[in-house]
């Protein structure tokens, strides 16, 4: 019997998990399958903790998920194809739920399939190497509840450790003697925090709008985010201004590009992540930009230098849940013997280069859209994944996009249609700006 190991048990690795319970429960005889989680329990980035910098074993934290996170995109666009929201709840809910409630959704459909078992909890993987003469893979992993390292041998290993947990951590001059706290977004934990605080948030993406509105909602003083290159350019509260790149900070006054300057009293770098696997060699280790073509990786999940490596989800992403499900169920399939990878690796190859080529044709945000929507379909096409409307999902994330210059701090009090089940999700009973109780029993409430 073939073996796998799939390494992380958040998002993408429990679609791994549920893909192969799927072709089990349908009569085919699948690997064994074991997965290896570094935090004691399941749910990736969604597993929150209050922990920053290390856990409680002595390693990285993961989770870079903060108290008051709500979804920043319609629950609608990443909902399961094979287990709605309806099915988990029992009615449907309204478009923008909380963390909680989020992680409530992904444990249920888990739970349901029962693949916990095939989990080893609280176990670091500390190294990967191919084995040429036996063509497999040894995997040294760490069991940090019994203190324990040891080896085994898989056919196959799945990455899919994700590539939101190793921070970017840029330097400015004056940082080293700044008044204040500086903090990258992956120790951001509670807005609370920051309240009646002047906070300076560099950069001008996703985390940086929306640790910003986490800020504004739980009472910042003002906040400013500074940009390298193009402003995110919302309508957003009078006491929210962007500015210009940062230079540098003296004291607690921050000097930006344009000559202007702003006292500030706290500092949280939105500057992204690295995609980064400490326990890969160079052979086997993916050296990638977050972008929606990913290096290296024919079908956006075969290693091209080595056809038995696969990862999963580390694209740049629209699409969540559903696009990681769709991958597992790919590489399922490459694993049972139904899709075959072609031997000649210039084809892997051009296979790759002509996904960056299509990407880089252009950079509306429409595209880029409907070009992650394609790869979905293309994907699905080829597995017995449950097709659900894909080209419905890129509207629902077009609406999104439009409700957001609409009204920044208000896009997350409309409402959706579920593509899996077609019911129109409710208005939330509270405006987004007003809920400051982000606890699963207040949102699911009457």
């Amino acid at each position: 019997m073939k073996r796998i190991a799939v390494i992380g048990a958040g998002p993408s690795g429990l679609a791994m998990l549920r893909a192969f319970q799927s072709a089990k429960a349908k009569g085919a005889e699948i690997p064994e399958v074991v997965c290896f989680e570094k935090q004691s329990d399941w749910g990736g980035l969604w597993n929150y903790t209050w922990r920053t910098g290390v856990d409680e074993n002595g390693e990285p934290v993961h989770c870079s998920m903060y108290r008051y996170l709500w979804t920043n995109g319609p629950k609608e666009g990443l909902e399961f194809a094979d287990y709605s929201f309806e099915e988990h709840f029992g009615k449907q809910i309204a478009s923008y739920p909380p963390r909680a409630v989020m992680m409530d959704y992904i444990e249920g459909r888990v739970k349901k399939a029962d693949v916990r078992k095939w989990i080893r909890f609280s176990t670091v993987v500390r190294w990967v190497e191919y084995n040429e003469a036996t063509g497999d893979f040894t995997v040294t992993v760490h069991d940090m509840e019994k203190d324990s390292v040891y080896k085994e041998r898989f056919d196959h290993v799945v990455c899919a450790s994700g590539h939101f947990s190793s921070p970017n951590v840029p330097e400015y001059p004056g940082f080293d003697q700044f008044y204040g706290r500086i903090v990258h977004a992956h120790d951001f934990r509670d807005a609370r925090e920051f309240a009646g605080q002047d906070v300076l948030l560099v950069g001008a993406s996703y985390s940086a709008e929306d640790i910003g509105s986490q800020c504004w909602k739980y009472g910042a003083k003002s906040v400013t985010t500074s940009y390298r290159s193009a402003p995110m350019g919302f309508n957003w509260p009078d006491n929210w201004e962007e500015k210009p790149a940062l230079v540098k900070v003296e004291g607690k006054t921050a000097f930006f590009k344009d000559g202007s300057s702003k006292e500030i009293d706290s500092i949280i770098l939105c500057t992204g992540y690295k995609h980064y696997f400490p326990f890969l060699p160079d052979d086997l280790r993916l050296k990638t930009k977050n972008r929606l073509a990913t290096a290296d990786l024919y079908k956006g999940v075969v290693y091209v230098h080595n056809p038995k490596m696969f990862y999963l989800g580390m694209q740049d992403q629209w699409f969540t849940f559903n696009m990681f499900d769709a991958q597992a169920w790919y590489v399922r399939d490459i694993i049972l013997g139904r899709i075959a990878v072609p031997e000649d690796k210039q084809v892997l190859l051009d296979d790759v280069a002509e996904r960056e080529a299509r990407e880089e044709a252009q950079d509306d945000v429409k595209y880029a859209i409907k070009y992650q929507g394609a790869y979905v379909k293309e994907l699905i096409a080829d597995t017995d994944y449950p097709s659900f409307d894909v080209d419905g999902a890129c509207y629902a994330f077009f609406e999104w996009k439009q409700h957001k210059i609409d009204d920044i701090m208000g896009f997350r009090n409309n409402s959706y249609k579920s593509l899996m089940t077609g019911t129109m999700a409710p208005t939330h009973h509270t405006p987004w700006k007003d809920a400051l109780d982000d606890s699963m029993e207040a949102y699911l409430k009457n």
